[in-house]
């Protein structure tokens, strides 16, 4: 199989993989709370990169200044996710996953402001597309029938939560120079877990699962393995593939969310939303070229 056919599975995968976490993460933080959705979401996933690690890492050799930059980008992901998924257990699927596009603008900006990093002519484009895109997508347009003009539910939150994941992204890839990809995702999922379970004793947030179903409690963990085997995917396919397609394509993911929002759940978006939804889409597969 040559690279390029690989780098483009590779990279549905990584897109299908955070689509569907996204999207059960939508689910059921409406059904059990968006904190403790994440929480154990993210101790399967744990588990998970703890088992690879195991398996594949030849050695724990990490500067202690690695450590602490990985501690600071696990506080920022656990920031980025609380706010995604209180944005989902407020709002519609749909609208909101379309507004996390904007993490792919503030990725740029701060590697703009404080890595150097330029945009090419077609990446300037695709953040003007994502920007206004998501400004249609998270208006409720139903309100100016009243001759007013708000956010919808839980885009606010969401716009936090894009924020938060453009930092991390920025520090994730200092991170991975340094130790590699399979080190930083293990020590950024131990440093989640352990700063979640602190914000629980400080917020008084509940973590348990008695009174759910059983069947929600596996889904929640298999949501967990799945964003480890997407991230997994995505990794090793910049490893020995082409990035210029497997980035796109994985960021993509939003698609994967919406579509499936739409099916199972029925939201509803406007003529104007659905454009925006589109063009945001579009936007963050302009900015790998």
């Amino acid at each position: 199989m040559n690279s390029t056919i690989l780098s483009i599975l590779l990279g549905i995968g990584g897109m299908l993989g955070w689509g569907i976490y996204d999207f059960l993460g939508g689910v059921f933080s409406k059904q059990i709370g968006s904190f403790k959705a994440l929480f154990w979401s993210q101790l399967a996933g744990l588990m998970s990169i703890l088992l690879l690690t195991a398996i594949l890492s030849k050695g724990l050799n990490i500067p202690m200044q690695t450590v602490g930059l990985s501690l600071l980008a696990a506080i920022v992901y656990s920031a980025g996710y609380l706010f995604f998924f209180k944005g989902f257990e407020k709002g519609n699927v749909s609208i909101i996953a379309a507004t996390m596009n904007l993490w792919a603008v503030f990725t740029m900006f701060f590697a703009f402001a404080f890595m150097g990093q330029r945009l090419t002519i077609i990446q300037t484009l695709g953040v003007f597309m994502i920007i206004s895109g998501a400004m249609l997508a998270s208006i409720d347009w139903t309100s100016l029938k009243n001759q007013t003009l708000q956010l919808s539910l839980g885009v606010r939150e969401a716009i936090f939560g894009a924020f938060f994941f453009g930092v991390f992204w920025n520090i994730s890839e200092i991170i991975s120079e340094e130790i590699g990809w399979l080190l930083a995702t293990f020590l950024v999922k131990v440093g989640i877990v352990i700063f979640l379970l602190i914000f629980s004793l400080i917020t008084r947030q509940g973590i348990g699962l008695k009174s759910s179903p059983f069947m929600t409690n596996i889904a929640i963990l298999l949501m967990g393995v799945i964003e480890v085997a997407a991230v997994t995917l995505v990794n090793y396919g910049l490893t020995i593939g082409d990035a210029i397609l497997i980035t796109p394509i994985a960021s993509a993911l939003s698609i994967v969310t919406i579509t499936l929002a739409v099916i199972f759940l029925k939201d509803k978006i406007s003529k104007l939303q659905g454009i925006g939804i589109l063009m945001a889409i579009f936007g963050i597969i302009a900015t790998a070229f």
